[in-house]
């Protein structure tokens, strides 16, 4: 529907779906494992390097039906790789949303750049207004410190559930124990907005096999990317994710051993 340097917004059914761009992090490839659990031995030349770096984007995902809405996700505010990230309250004014009417926020999981957008770099609550924080019970502890303030609002996750009329809370642990994938039901069918189950796209979709060394289970992260990777396959579904490139949402169709990805929107940022 429309895009910018750090948005772009979706039409979905009658949802809309708002991509937010926190910014980027750049990771050695040795974050990669094989299946033993070692780095890999060899990059594929399809997946491009800076600096001798792998890229990773790092989204956030705001929906809405225009009375109700959910932030999936906050970003990095301050507490991390400054000044490449931290730029999701520039995006959600870029965007047209008013923090001061976010009620509802969801948390894929505990790691800095998913939660820590919740206060903001002057130390005051990002969401003056927040009523709700769900977050896998796995990694409710990280409200501790800094996110103390936010602890009374916390909802933990240890079932799927619902957390409004269209979105589900569905625990996928793996990377971290409450690892969390949220879908959304819309009239263009489901979307599955997912945190740390892909890093690097360019690779793992074609080779899912392949884990990230902070997965802290990574057989475990193994499975539920396989699942929820079949999940995707089915018609009418879609995936929002906090690592692809953004605006970061596409479709997931088989492809020999792995899966193709087809982003349907080109990027922004």
């Amino acid at each position: 529907m429309s895009s910018g340097r750090l948005h772009a917004t979706f039409e979905f059914g009658d949802l809309r779906v708002i991509s937010l761009r926190d910014g980027y992090i750049d990771m050695p490839p040795t974050r990669l494992r094989d299946e033993d659990g070692c780095a890999l031995d060899q990059l594929p030349a399809a997946v491009p390097l800076v600096g001798g770096n792998l890229r990773l984007a790092v989204n956030a995902f705001f929906v809405t039906d225009g009375t109700r809405s959910v932030l999936i996700d906050t970003g990095a505010s301050d507490v991390w790789h400054e000044p490449t990230m931290g730029l999701i309250y520039d995006a959600l004014d870029e965007a047209g949303v008013d923090r001061a009417r976010v009620t509802d926020v969801a948390i894929t999981h505990r790691h800095e750049d998913h939660v820590s957008g919740l206060i903001a770099p002057d130390g005051s609550e990002a969401f003056p207004e927040l009523e709700r924080v769900w977050i896998g019970a796995g990694d409710a502890s990280v409200f501790t410190g800094r996110l103390e303030p936010i602890r009374d609002r916390v909802v933990p996750v240890s079932e799927e559930v619902a957390i409004n009329d269209w979105t589900t809370a569905i625990p996928a642990p793996g990377h971290t124990p409450g690892h969390t994938v949220y879908e959304v039901r819309g009239g263009a069918g489901h979307l599955l907005v997912w945190g740390d189950t892909v890093h690097v796209p360019a690779l793992q979709f074609d080779r899912p096999n392949v884990s990230w060394e902070f997965d802290g289970d990574q057989s475990q992260a193994r499975s539920a990317r396989a699942a929820l990777l079949e999940r995707l396959s089915r018609p009418h579904h879609f995936v929002a994710g906090a690592h692809l490139d953004s605006p970061g949402i596409a479709r997931v169709t088989p492809s020999g051993d792995g899966y193709a990805l087809e982003h349907l929107a080109p990027p922004i940022g």
